[in-house]
């Protein structure tokens, strides 16, 4: 099972692909990093380059599981979440086109899932991705780890459903 996990942004879109494979205890990580969306371009015009840029990933690496992060909304910024919105959902018509199940997952359980902890920071997740994925440096910028985490949060998940 290969499952690519995404941490949306309009600026800055993280993305890790985790192998699940059977006989083998630990993950690997199979590629992670971001995909930087041109803050010169207007709005319509990252969510094409999203959409583009997202959708050669999966063609080049063919994940079978897809991970995102729910959408949330802290009440003082209405106006992020809605921008925020856009994003994920070019997001979820890139999975749906390309035929793969999308699992939705709240931060707060990808937290708690890698560090024990609901509510870490994104420190305590960089560290724990490192030791976990066995790196020499904590993934950076912070949305690698955040991928990372949701790929292995939902990988993670559906071994229990099955094992």
């Amino acid at each position: 099972m290969r499952v690519l996990g995404i941490d949306p942004g309009l600026r800055i879109t993280g993305y890790g692909i985790i192998d699940f494979l059977e006989g083998q205890v630990d993950p690997q990580l199979v590629e992670a990093g971001v995909i930087r969306l041109s803050s010169h371009l207007p709005l319509e015009g990252r969510l094409v380059q999203l959409h583009d840029d997202l959708l050669s990933l999966i063609d080049e690496f063919d994940p079978t599981q897809f991970a995102v992060e729910k959408l949330y909304a802290h009440y003082r910024h209405p106006r992020t979440a809605i921008l925020m919105g856009h994003a994920r959902g070019v997001i979820l018509v890139v999975a749906q086109h390309r035929g793969l199940r999308i699992e939705h997952l709240a931060s707060t359980e990808v937290k708690k899932a890698v560090t024990g902890y609901g509510h870490a920071s994104k420190q305590q997740i960089q560290f724990a991705i490192q030791t976990q994925c066995g790196l020499e440096e904590p993934p950076s910028p912070p949305d690698v780890a955040d991928a990372i985490a949701i790929a292995l949060c939902h990988g993670r998940r559906l071994e229990r459903q099955c094992g």
